[in-house]
């Protein structure tokens, strides 16, 4: 039970983060959703992303953040096994299955919706 409430937490902070710069920034989702991401990939290139993780669980390797932890990670790991070529197939590699299922869902939200400009 203390899992899902760290899990909960976490989770809920980062989404709180995420509403606020909707809320009192003229950011577009867009670009919120590439901080996000790149915010990951900075914290899991210097480890600081992994405490999270370990503490958080889902809370911190689902949202966008995770994301880019699970970038990071993989391009270490490449980087160590095949040296500079890591740096272009790692982290492709390591979020192959996160990168198809947001490409297709994409795809099908695409289809199935009519979406709107933020003005």
């Amino acid at each position: 039970m203390a899992d899902i409430l760290k899990a909960f937490l976490l989770g809920g902070i980062i989404c709180v983060i995420g509403q606020l710069l909707i809320d009192l920034t003229k950011i577009t989702p867009a670009r919120i959703m590439v901080v996000f991401v790149v915010l990951g990939v900075i914290l899991g290139l210097f480890g600081l992303y992994q405490p999270l993780v370990e503490w958080g669980s889902a809370g911190a390797s689902v949202p966008l953040t995770g994301f880019g932890n699970t970038l990071a990670k993989g391009v270490i790991k490449e980087i160590n096994e095949k040296g500079f070529l890591g740096v272009f197939t790692g982290g492709v590699k390591a979020a192959a299955a996160g990168i198809t299922a947001a490409v297709t869902f994409g795809y099908i939200m695409a289809i199935a919706s009519k979406p709107k400009v933020k003005k």
